[in-house]
């Protein structure tokens, strides 16, 4: 499940709802400039729409990272957690884009660890801004790198950018767009092997 909304309400600062006042007036504006009919609410709804998909930019996901529990083994092995779902918005056209994470960590011997459910909220905050979807991997790897220092990071994303495939080439949901980011060990095979050997689910195929 997405915190969209969550994410929104904490990332709101006291001038918010002025600031929201004042875009829904230039939203009106530009809708009536565009020729685009709508109904009294439709500016107000458009602002509070890009707010909420963007709400992460106020936000910082490393937070998360800081909730830690001991190790539970000697020697570990490959934390991966897989299909995180995701809505970004193009920072080139205001679109949202969409789609799955794959994230993995490995941590060295005696490396404190962290909940699954933190890695998927540091995709989606990294994700809930005006983003590029090849920084949006390098973030989640950046991330995981500096605040963990485990021995390796990876995370694959694969998106679908509306941008795309509703105008301009207008190819539809079918295209896909994959990108890949990969720290320390994880770089190299075997354990790069690993990470990929995850990319097979009905997500990634399509």
């Amino acid at each position: 499940m997405m915190h969209t909304d969550t994410a929104a309400a904490a990332g709101r600062d006291a001038n918010a709802d002025g600031d929201l006042d004042e875009a829904t007036a230039y939203a009106e504006k530009m809708l009536a400039l565009l020729g685009i009919a709508g109904d009294a609410e439709t500016p107000a709804r458009l602002v509070r729409a890009l707010d909420q998909l963007a709400a992460g930019r106020n936000l910082d996901p490393r937070r998360h990272l800081a909730v830690q529990f001991p190790p539970t083994a000697t020697e570990p092995g490959l934390i991966t957690v897989t299909d995180v779902p995701f809505v970004s918005v193009c920072e080139h056209h205001v679109l949202p884009f969409h789609g799955v994470a794959t994230v993995a960590y490995l941590p060295k011997p005696g490396d404190r660890i962290v909940g699954l459910s933190k890695l998927a909220r540091l995709v989606q905050e990294y994700a809930a801004r005006p983003q590029v979807q090849e920084r949006l991997t390098d973030q989640v790897v950046t991330a995981l790198m500096e605040v963990l220092e485990p021995r390796g990071a990876a995370c694959a994303v694969r998106g679908v950018h509306t941008c795309m495939s509703l105008r301009g080439a207008r190819t539809g949901a079918s295209a896909a767009m994959t990108t890949a980011q990969y720290g320390g060990i994880l770089s190299t095979d075997p354990w790069r092997s690993e990470f990929r050997s995850h990319l097979v689910t009905p997500s990634w195929s399509g």
